[in-house]
């Protein structure tokens, strides 16, 4: 007689585990093991019951093998849908991973009386969300008509790149979330989800704030780490029911479990879309195998183009889409010969500009870093100061402070130089608190606003100010910003990176949309590709370029680079096996040894073509599983011997 069984994926972290397990379901169980709830059951080798998902109900022969047991079933909650668990399968593979890793990330913790409730509710009928979205049809396809070739997108299920109009909307908000809350609301008026993924707080705000005006109606389910722990597991039960609704949300958003029309993600060369955690999935590849998944609309949508995007742009895997009619900022490009002779920060043209828009309303000027003055140098011989306990770099809070580490916070009372044995300190670098000091004294009688990480500012008034911003932290003026001068881009640009143009082309773009209409934007001490794509808004043709460049050098995302860390003994046989795979000749890089490591541990990079990601990610899990297995038979070994792998990594630190 057949019997029913269980396929359960493990809630772990071991790699070995990474497969769906058989069970028996005892007969008190039957009612209750469906597919998607969380269960518990026995681990064998670890004498414990773990929990997991219970994935599959199949049936087999009774006399066909000895079965353990399902445990029991925590809740009839079927919080891992067919769909979503399929996704968690193919983001896993694609980067090497575990599939319980990616789970990890996308269903919450439970919460008793939370689900209770929902489960008790789950027979009521729900409201009409496509009817209640259809009365603000005419603003929504009034915004979607602004870009050529949008509704086609989301009539046909298509994928696109849109370049946001680079401006504020009347009411104040930027036009990029009408955007977004216009493609949300027209994808839910035709009776689907969609998903909406920002990078952090203050767009998830800004993108609310937008889906009030264009569909106030709309049922909207929020995803992000703000939220309490109730919050977050009922808007995600929220997105496990059939009625569509718009989610909204971070990185993890991208994973909501509802049938999605849309998937739309705005600014994703943003560094807070990146996953830190294993096994680091960004939300723009999460995003592509949903699409080609579920078959919705896919839209990346910024000011700019990432080389990720421009990338899919030139295959034809995505289009292009721009604004109908096209309206630019007007940029200015100021250079700093005369700045040493004078003396200040501002060259003259940036300097009256600012002071004639100060005196009708907000002035922004964006800087590089927050604090006083975040870098100290020696007085005499100009070498930097560094801390003396961990050689991290010296800063002041204010002037005449005593040095502080940045990295271990020590205090460097009777610091002398290493280089001349001097004891004395120079400010080296103007931070946004020393940049508000001094235009403080250069513009007298105008109230300065700093903000930051540390001086959050959302909103700022149309009375006269000068708004002194680190990059992202700019907050939205009433009417938009009379003038805009960025600082520190010079600075900005030294950073070892290999996106760094991209992430300054980025900062600049996303500032200058902030001003008002006509409103000069002065770019200050930069010049060459960057600088030329800003002043003539060009930002796509910038990204073709820096792609065009990196694929001779074989530099992501011209290929897939994997990042392998471990032994010297399980890279080499790691690495052993990728060579089984024939990859071209300079495929591998290193391995050599992790900079600081006291274990001896070292660093190697896989770089290769994208049709042959699955052979390479399925050998380096294959690599990972054997090594967490010889771990297992050899005791005494410490978990860092463990072997390590990250795929699609953009700035390996060799």
């Amino acid at each position: 007689m057949p019997r029913p069984i269980a396929r359960v994926l493990l809630d772990s972290p071991v790699p070995q585990l990474d497969r769906l397990f058989d069970y028996a379901i005892p007969a008190e169980l039957i009612d209750d093991a469906l597919p998607g709830v969380r269960v518990r059951v026995p681990l064998r080798s670890a004498g414990r019951v773990i929990d997991g998902y219970l994935v599959e109900v199949a049936t087999e022969d009774d006399d066909a093998r000895t079965l353990a047991e399902v445990d029991a079933v925590v809740s009839r909650a079927q919080v891992l849908p067919e769909p979503l668990c399929t996704l968690a399968r193919r983001v896993a593979d694609r980067a090497a991973g575990s599939a319980s890793d990616v789970l990890r990330l996308i269903v919450p913790k439970r919460q008793v009386r939370v689900e209770k409730a929902w489960l008790a509710a789950a027979g009521e009928a729900e409201g009409d969300s496509a009817a209640t979205a259809q009365a603000t049809v005419p603003a929504v396809s009034e915004t979607i008509a602004r870009y050529a070739g949008l509704a086609d997108v989301l009539a046909d299920s298509g994928r696109a790149a849109v370049e946001a109009i680079p401006r504020l909307a009347a009411d104040d908000l930027p036009e990029w979330t009408r955007l977004l809350a216009a493609a949300a609301a027209h994808t839910l008026a035709g009776g689907a989800s969609a998903i909406l993924v920002v990078p952090d707080y203050r767009d998830l705000d800004l993108l609310l704030a937008a889906l009030d005006v264009l569909a106030p109606d709309a049922p909207i389910a929020r995803l992000d780490s703000r939220q309490t722990g109730p919050d977050r597991y009922r808007a995600y039960l929220r997105t496990l029911e059939d009625a569509p609704c718009i989610v909204v949300g971070n990185r993890s958003a991208v994973y909501a479990p509802v049938r999605a029309g849309l998937v739309m993600l705005w600014d994703d060369g943003d560094g807070l879309l990146a996953e830190p955690l294993a096994p680091g999935a960004h939300p723009r590849d999460v995003a592509l195998l949903r699409q080609e998944q579920e078959g919705s609309a896919l839209l990346f949508a910024g000011h700019t183009r990432t080389t990720d995007v421009e990338r899919l742009v030139e295959t034809g895997w995505i289009r292009a889409i721009t604004a109908a009619k096209r309206q630019l900022p007007r940029v200015v490009l100021d250079s700093t010969e005369d700045l040493d002779r004078r003396g200040q920060r501002l060259p003259s043209r940036a300097f009256l500009t600012a002071r004639e828009a100060a005196a009708t309303g907000p002035v922004l000027l964006q800087v590089a870093r927050p604090g006083f003055s975040p870098t100290l140098v020696c007085a005499s011989c100009r070498a930097p100061a560094r801390c003396g306990a961990c050689g991290g770099p010296l800063g002041a809070a204010h002037r005449g402070a005593t040095p502080v580490c940045a990295w271990c916070g020590r205090g460097a009372r009777l610091w002398a130089c290493s280089s001349c044995g001097g004891e004395k300190v120079r400010l080296a670098a103007s931070g946004s608190e020393r940049t508000a000091e001094e235009l403080g004294r250069a513009f007298p009688g105008i109230r300065v606003i700093v903000a930051d990480g540390n001086h959050p500012v959302v909103r700022v008034d149309a009375k006269p100010a000068l708004v002194v911003a680190t990059r992202g932290a700019e907050p939205l003026a009433e009417g938009g910003y009379r003038a805009v001068v960025l600082l520190d881009g010079s600075r900005m640009l030294q950073a070892p990176e290999l996106r760094i143009g991209e992430s300054c082309l980025r900062w600049w773009s996303n500032a200058a949309a902030l001003a008002a209409p006509g409103a000069p934007i002065h770019l200050v001490g930069v010049d060459g590709a960057v600088a030329r794509a800003l002043a003539t808004w060009s930002q796509a043709s910038y990204a073709r370029t820096e792609l065009a460049e990196r694929a001779p050098l074989r530099m992501p995302p011209s290929v897939r680079v994997a990042q392998v860390e471990g032994t010297g003994a399980a890279i080499r046989r790691a690495l052993d096996d990728i060579a089984a795979l024939q990859l071209p000749p300079d495929a591998v890089l290193g391995p050599v040894p992790i900079e600081g490591d006291d274990d001896g541990r070292e660093r190697a990079l896989v770089r290769f073509p994208y049709a042959e990601g699955a052979r390479v990610a399925g050998a380096l899990r294959a690599a990972v599983i054997a090594e967490a297995m010889g771990r297992r038979r050899a005791r005494g070994r410490t978990p860092r011997t463990t072997l390590s792998v990250r795929l699609d990594v953009t700035e390996p630190d060799l």
